[in-house]
């Protein structure tokens, strides 16, 4: 931005337009005119309601200070979501940063398998649900929020940084979040004894992508790897996972997985030699994305 932006003398719609400029100069952007529009919301705080109308008032220098900073993030390449600090998730805004991956559509359906199994077992509501893994806590926490009636929301993760996002994102929440716990450890390993045999839901979307394979700049530069990779055929985490479930569910209880496309139909395979009945389920590209396995 030039010197006059910080001389109070320029629109936030000139800087819209300015900003549009640089992002698709970048090539790092393919939607430059939405991600500007979504950047100018941000610096300027306004609403989506009011930002037509926000075009037209002077640029503050503590906003465009906060202007420069996000255009020169997302122009080196830093994703769009980082940049903004914010994602939506299906009905939340999540807060999110490199300590967690980006919230993916595909994963909302996901959540969307979790609450359809829920309300099959607790159409009246209760039962306890596991987010092995939350990151951000999007799956947990939209299940929190989507069913306030369920009795217990058990989040976990590994590294204290994703929990300390998930604490975050929890804490605005309110009332709506009563039903959240918080554990941290590895898979199992941070679920207390006294959820065994007791789980409705366990899902999880764990990393799944093999060490080898070669991930976009803007994913393998910017999102946690640990949080990606799982060894060789990236069924590292999803075997530990499917081995130690059968247990902590409760008759008839389900276990939801996101997984690459490549791997459902062997993952679904091992947990029919384990004991369950699954389904496999596409995402909105129309590719296979989940595992759904219940105890029978």
């Amino acid at each position: 931005m030039s010197e006059q932006d910080l001389d109070g003398t320029v629109t936030w719609g000139a800087l819209l337009k300015e900003t549009e400029v640089l992002l698709e100069r970048s090539g790092k952007s393919d939607n430059p005119k939405t991600e500007a529009k979504w950047i100018l919301e941000e610096a300027s705080g306004a609403t989506r309601a009011e930002f037509a109308s926000a075009m037209d008032e002077l640029a503050t220098v503590r906003g465009v200070n906060h202007l420069d900073s996000m255009v020169a993030r997302r122009t080196a390449g830093e994703p769009i979501q980082y940049v903004l600090g914010n994602w939506a998730f299906r009905t939340l805004d999540l807060m999110v940063d490199q300590r967690v991956l980006i919230p993916r559509p595909e994963t909302e359906m996901l959540a969307g398998l979790a609450l359809d199994e829920l309300d099959r077992m607790r159409p009246d509501g209760g039962g306890t649900v596991v987010d092995l893994g939350t990151g951000s806590g999007a799956i947990g926490l939209s299940i929190a929020v989507e069913r306030p009636q369920v009795s217990r929301v058990l989040l976990t993760d590994a590294s204290p940084d994703a929990l300390a996002v998930a604490r975050a994102n929890l804490s605005g929440l309110g009332l709506l979040g009563r039903s959240v716990e918080i554990s941290e450890g590895s898979w199992f390993e941070a679920v207390p004894e006294r959820y065994l045999g007791e789980c409705d839901v366990i899902i999880s979307n764990p990393p799944y992508v093999p060490t080898a394979e070669t991930l976009p700049a803007s994913v393998a530069d910017w999102e946690p790897p640990s949080a990606l990779l799982a060894g060789r055929d990236g069924l590292d985490d999803l075997r530990l996972i499917m081995s130690d479930a059968y247990r902590w569910l409760r008759a008839d209880g389900a276990l939801v997985l996101e997984m690459g496309a490549e791997q459902t139909a062997g993952v679904a395979a091992e947990l029919d030699a384990l004991g369950f009945t699954t389904t496999i389920h596409a995402d909105h590209a129309g590719l296979d994305r989940a595992v759904v396995a219940r105890k029978t």
